[in-house]
């Protein structure tokens, strides 16, 4: 028996490329964007009721990471990309069904429309479903897992001051938070766990319309080189 689900809005997000983007949601509350729902569901009537809640859980689609063939291991990120796992036990985006959750936070309620924050969606990704977040029921509080017990670590990030005043610029310009979302995003760290880049290698992301240029000038540091309008 074969199942079809249609998305029910599409997320307009500050993250146009995977690379940079937080592995979890939460973990950079100035990742902000727009759920646009699309007909029936971009009706007042859809949304009633929810601005009384402060977060929701939307199921969506890795529509970038969609496979033919399903795995049985993935390699992920948080433990280096050197190490295999069951899929099941991890939050890897190769899922058997490209199916993803994550919690956000709803900032504001309109018919058609719901901004977010603390997302970690791709520009584009394509909503299944929004439920309400319920406090005594979603958080448990003597819940363990030893693969991820902790939030990861971050790191230092620091900013040539050219680099500094053109994020604020462009803040000033895009009406968000940008200089706060470039370092939230930053001290995950968002290479590969293998890399050991020196100095003189260069990385790069875009969020919103610009694009961010980084190096690594020492270990355990990152230094913010320019932020310029993307091509």
């Amino acid at each position: 028996m074969s199942y079809q689900v249609s998305p029910v809005g599409f997320v307009r997000s500050c993250f146009k490329e995977k690379f940079a983007i937080p592995r979890q949601p939460q973990l950079a509350p100035a990742a902000r964007g727009v759920l646009e729902l699309v007909a029936p569901f971009d009706q007042g009537e859809a949304v009633q009721g929810l601005e009384q809640v402060s977060h929701v859980w939307l199921l969506f689609l890795f529509h970038q990471a969609l496979e033919d063939k399903p795995r049985l291991k993935v390699r992920p990120p948080r433990l280096g990309g050197n190490t295999s796992m069951g899929v099941f036990a991890t939050r890897a985006t190769h899922r058997p069904n490209g199916i993803g959750q994550s919690v956000v936070k709803l900032d504001k309620v309109e018919p058609g429309r719901l901004w977010i924050s603390g997302i970690d969606l791709l520009d584009g990704t394509p909503v299944l479903d929004i439920k309400p977040y319920v406090p005594y029921a979603d958080s448990v509080a003597d819940a363990t897992n030893g693969i991820a017990s902790d939030a990861p670590n971050l790191i230092g990030v620091q900013w040539l001051k050219t680099a500094l005043l053109q994020a604020q610029d462009h803040a000033q310009r895009l009406g968000e938070p940008l200089v706060e979302l470039i370092d939230q995003c930053l001290a995950q760290d968002p290479r590969p766990a293998y890399q050991k880049p020196g100095p003189e290698r260069e990385y790069g992301a875009q969020f919103w319309d610009v694009d961010v240029r980084w190096h690594y000038p020492e270990a355990g540091m990152i230094c913010v080189l320019e932020v310029l309008p993307a091509n």
